[in-house]
């Protein structure tokens, strides 16, 4: 099964960035060592697993996300969601933004089952984040939580049988 952890956020925010951390966390677990910064590549970090990093997500990711078995998106949220530790499987569902540049998971799900005919099985991980000023590093509250995250998806992946 191809899986992809496809994490999207800002690095120089401080915890918006908290999926990038996740995917260094998850990456080492499996003996592969990303850059401290994302580049604009995808890494393979098994056969099965593949890991990407975006500002946002984008139509164009539809076609990316449209290549997999199974994806697991990982944001940062402010607290509008009441878990510090948010885990939900997601569908394929259009959703109307009022900001042009934000695109849901879900519709992301959407368009890959419309423009490719492929709906991936997904889930959601949203950590909070409690920083948001102009830095890389995480705070004490989302770095807790990034590891917690970490946890659960390697699980995940062992549960998937890689």
């Amino acid at each position: 099964m191809k899986l992809l952890l496809f994490g999207y956020g800002n690095i120089d925010r401080q915890d918006d960035g908290v999926a990038w951390h996740i995917l260094r966390g998850v990456a080492e677990h499996y003996h592969f060592v990303l850059p401290t910064v994302p580049e604009e590549t995808n890494n393979n970090i098994t056969l099965d697993i593949t890991v990407t990093f975006a500002l946002q997500l984008t139509p164009e990711s539809s076609e990316w996300v449209s290549q997999f078995d199974q994806v697991v998106f990982i944001d940062a949220h402010t607290g509008a969601i009441e878990e510090p530790l948010h885990i939900e499987d997601l569908d394929a569902n259009f959703q109307t933004s009022p900001f042009t540049h934000h695109l849901t998971p879900q519709t992301c799900l959407a368009l890959a089952d419309s423009l490719y005919g492929k709906t991936p099985k997904a889930r959601l991980i949203s950590v909070r984040g409690y920083e948001f000023g102009f830095a890389q590093s995480l705070s004490e509250q989302t770095g807790e939580l990034a590891r917690q995250a970490v946890g659960v998806i390697t699980a995940i992946i062992d549960q998937t049988g890689d």
